[in-house]
């Protein structure tokens, strides 16, 4: 039996599947990652994009900051590829519970998906720090230098930073999720990022599936391990 045909046996037979996911998922739409030979830590910036994105880095230099934010973290422009498609059918038919994601590109959402539990928040909700005023990511897109409420506060986009933790809410959420479901699938992520890759642990169901291009540490434990593009894998089942 090939590994396509085993994976949709194995989406036949569940009930309560649960997508974790990362930034894999989101590059057949265009929108870069971190960790790839051409992702942005490959790239030249005057600071590391660890530094950039840091809690730190955005209260002492917001400025450039927000140089590096719209040129390489806002991609507005990206649509929903077959993973997305297919994982937003998959919960209408009533066999996904839910998309735990790593991403905060919104496109689980944009493809029609309802529940997604996005760990490191969201591009399109940017908020006042000050007064807490909501604004778009149009608005920090088309907005120059440092983007300000009308209070006078710096706007920060809802994601979150390093040196930030993650919401409990949403953590919580994901963490039900992926304890109540039969199938885990676990797409597009190298499985690096704590505490996020720390969630799978309570997976306790039947069967692991990874879809990756490149291995993970999680290889050994999989039921089905599959090393191509999520989106090709996807649109096959």
């Amino acid at each position: 039996m090939d590994e396509i045909t085993k994976l949709a046996d194995i989406v036949a037979g569940s009930d309560r599947i649960v997508f974790f996911g990362g930034a894999g998922v989101s590059t057949e739409s265009g929108i870069p990652d971190f960790r790839s030979v051409d992702g942005l830590y490959h790239q030249q910036w005057d600071y590391p994009p660890e530094t950039i994105l840091s809690h730190s880095f955005f209260i002492s230099n917001t400025s450039e900051f927000y140089r590096f934010y719209r040129a390489k973290m806002l991609c507005l422009d990206a649509k929903p590829n077959p993973a997305h498609l297919k994982l937003a059918e998959l919960e209408k038919q009533g066999k996904l519970t839910a998309v735990v994601t790593q991403n905060i590109d919104g496109l689980h959402q944009a493809a029609g998906s309802k529940n997604v539990y996005e760990l490191h928040g969201s591009v399109l909700r940017n908020y006042c720090t000050k007064c807490h005023k909501f604004f778009s990511a149009d608005f920090i897109l088309n907005s120059k230098d440092i983007p300000l409420c009308d209070c006078g506060g710096v706007i920060k986009p809802d994601v979150v930073l390093y040196e930030e933790g993650l919401d409990d809410d949403v953590v919580s959420g994901a963490v039900r999720a992926i304890n109540n479901a039969d199938t885990l699938i676990i797409g597009g992520t190298s499985l690096n990022v704590y505490p996020a890759a720390g969630l799978i642990r309570y997976f306790h169901g039947s069967n692991l599936v990874i879809i990756n291009k490149s291995p993970t540490n999680m290889d050994s434990s999989a039921d089905l391990l599959i090393c191509r593009n999520i989106g090709e894998v996807f649109a096959s089942i």
